[in-house]
């Protein structure tokens, strides 16, 4: 398996020549449309993770690609094949297990309207929850962990990542951080994880592979 990690809160994960997108948003300007798409997953619909127009590239380069997520997301889709989840969802496509967790977004203020949102746990490794900290309450493999965000704290960061207790883990939701500012919220995070034993890497722009 392997997993390619893009700005801001996008990844692809691809297996025995099928790929999944997961959040293609506004935010991700560094995106290549990758062949042989069978589904492209939306945690929720804000713009940082919804992208019609990454959606609408990737359709015309794979049209058999059905988009995956919560009622929000896919009643803006009319054009395109959907499929409406909920947290405890399971289903397969294509040979990868997808199983979705949780069905809201983690509070901003009580003045911000909550949006639906699910986290997606991708052929029982790989673990994203959205803007969310909603645990999948299974063995992960491999967290897409928050790490910058108007609805979290850094601290909130690190209890999650223990609360999942992955063996890998890498930052996510972090173009709303300077350069600097990734690097502080890596420092901090790193330590912490060593000291758990789980490996925390960014990836950014790479390819890797998952055993």
């Amino acid at each position: 398996m392997k997993l390619t990690k893009y700005e801001h809160a996008c990844f692809v994960v691809e297996k025995d020549d099928v790929s999944i997108v997961v959040d293609p948003g506004v935010l991700t300007t560094d995106f290549s449309v990758p062949d042989d798409v069978a589904a492209i997953i939306v945690t929720h619909e804000h713009p940082d993770h919804f992208d019609p127009e990454h959606i609408a590239a990737i359709i015309d380069k794979n049209p058999a690609a059905i988009v995956i997520g919560p009622r929000d997301v896919v009643s803006q889709l009319t054009s395109f094949d959907t499929r409406e989840v909920h947290g405890g969802d399971n289903f397969t496509i294509e040979g990868i297990e997808l199983e979705f967790f949780g069905d809201a977004h983690t509070a901003v203020h009580p003045s911000r309207p909550i949006v639906q949102n699910v986290g997606v746990l991708i052929d029982e490794r790989i673990y994203y929850p959205g803007d969310s900290f909603t645990v999948a309450e299974k063995s992960v493999d491999v967290l897409a962990l928050p790490i910058g965000a108007p609805w979290m704290k850094l601290g909130e960061a690190m209890d999650f990542l223990l609360a999942v207790g992955p063996r890998l883990a890498f930052p996510t939701h972090d173009a709303v951080l300077s350069r600097d500012g990734q690097g502080f919220s890596d420092k901090n995070i790193s330590d912490f994880a060593d000291a758990e034993g789980i490996e925390y890497t960014r990836i950014d722009g790479e390819t890797i592979e998952i055993e």
